[in-house]
């Protein structure tokens, strides 16, 4: 299986090289934030609070949005043609995933980049667990995302992923903490998984890393990672087998 995954790891990466301007636009939102918003932020918060936080909502925009590639592959028969492949279901489904994380891990560097420029100073090992975390959470976007393109009719992905990632944003408070929204609007964000993700990375982007919080970002990454990808594997299997 390992040499099936790497096989398409390449082959799509190859692809997503030669797109150069996707990765760069891919970016452009939340450097949108960073410079327009971020002075803003700033009075009333932290670089180390806002980073993290565009860093999800880059997640979400990037690897949440995977699926559209897979929409197109089953147009056009792609997917019917892995049929005749020997390739495993979930090497098939991991050549794809791996792609988009090592693209949402050149776009967070990118970010982070820049919000050192505008002031962010966090430390090297809390940007290097973070990275990790993110790259979890990357692939277990990318999975969930691929599962839903194939279980949803090809013309609702579009506009139903774009409509959710707005809520799923706001609600892992990346923006304002969600501490200080009214306690049903915190209530409804606990059942997010990517509240807890974004609150572990503001702590180790403060250079906090044996907290309670960094555990329950990191569990809950986790178990997120645990269901995406069997959900995600279950249906590429059942469409591509």
């Amino acid at each position: 299986m390992a040499r099936d995954t790497w096989v398409l790891f390449r082959h799509h990466l190859r692809i997503t090289l030669r797109q150069k301007a996707g990765m760069v636009f891919g970016v452009i939102q939340p450097l949108f934030f960073l410079v327009l918003f971020g002075p803003i932020f700033a009075t009333i918060g932290t670089w180390e609070v806002l980073v993290p936080g565009l860093i999800i909502q880059l997640s979400l925009l990037s690897t949440g949005m995977a699926g559209f590639g897979v929409v197109h592959e089953r147009r056009t028969g792609v997917l019917e043609r892995m049929r005749v492949t020997p390739a495993g279901r979930l090497a098939l489904l991991l050549g794809r995933v791996l792609t988009n994380v090592v693209t949402l891990a050149v776009q967070v560097v990118l970010l982070v980049a820049a919000g050192f420029a505008f002031g962010l100073r966090a430390p090297a090992a809390g940007l290097l667990a973070g990275l990790a975390l993110i790259v979890v959470l990357g692939t277990s976007l990318a999975a969930l995302s691929y599962a839903v393109a194939l279980t949803m009719n090809e013309q609702l992905f579009a506009p139903v992923m774009s409509t959710a990632v707005i809520p799923l944003v706001l609600l892992s408070g990346s923006f304002l903490p969600m501490s200080m929204a009214p306690a049903w609007l915190d209530a409804l964000s606990r059942v997010s998984p990517f509240r807890y993700a974004l609150e572990a990375l503001r702590d180790l982007f403060a250079g906090r890393y044996l907290t309670g919080t960094v555990l329950a970002g990191v569990v809950v990454t986790a178990l997120f990672a645990a269901v995406a990808l069997a959900a995600g594997t279950r249906v590429f299997g059942r469409q591509a087998a």
